[in-house]
């Protein structure tokens, strides 16, 4: 398995691949690749990503068959489920790299601002439980003079859902806080750009 820094250096280039749409998706998803993941897998980085259409991450990394192990819900949040699948990836496979991509214009994030200051009685549970993972995270912005400047306070509110979300899957099981500490996982956060088509890794 290849080790965390190599595997962001893999990601970033394949980034700069898409977002220069030079990408050649042909090999990554050829009949003999997917032939010869049949028995086994090895994916070099886990990403913890939004449900968003317009973030499919393969693409966006332009990776292919069994390179990615794709964690995906709205507004990247962190519950046990996703904890669970990154324990299973970095012991199942030796996936020693993990990212939280979130992304700009985030359609969860700007739903938990609007809740926030206009609560609803309509909004069902399962959307409230969403909501309520990424409220924390973004409740103290409005405290602020960003609540006068709705494009920055979503723009740093996505970032504040990003950052607590990394914080949240480093401490959030004994078995990933200690393969951070015997060096054998590294947790990052990144952020998807709409207009770019750029991913920026936060650490």
């Amino acid at each position: 398995m290849i080790p965390a820094r190599e595997a962001i250096k893999r990601l970033r280039e394949g980034n700069a691949r898409f977002a220069a749409a030079i990408q050649d998706r042909d090999p990554l998803a050829s009949p003999e690749r997917r032939r010869a993941l049949i028995l086994d897998q090895a994916p070099f980085a886990a990403i913890l990503g939004c449900s968003d259409s317009r973030v499919p991450v393969e693409i966006v990394f332009d990776q292919g068959l069994g390179d990615l192990f794709v964690i995906r819900v709205a507004g990247n949040i962190v519950a046990p489920s996703q904890i669970g699948s990154v324990e299973f990836a970095a012991e199942q496979f030796g996936t020693r790299l993990v990212v939280v991509l979130g992304h700009s214009r985030c359609g969860a994030i700007q739903a938990t601002l609007q809740e926030l200051q206009r609560p609803t009685e309509s909004q069902s549970l399962n959307l409230k439980s969403i909501v309520d993972r990424v409220r924390p995270s973004v409740e103290g912005l409005l405290a602020t003079e960003l609540r006068n400047d709705p494009d920055e306070l979503v723009r740093q509110a996505v970032r504040a859902n990003i950052r607590a979300s990394t914080h949240q899957l480093r401490h959030g099981s004994q078995v990933i806080e200690q393969l951070i500490l015997h060096d054998r996982l590294l947790v990052v956060g990144a952020e998807y750009s709409l207009e770019t088509g750029v991913v920026e890794f936060f650490d």
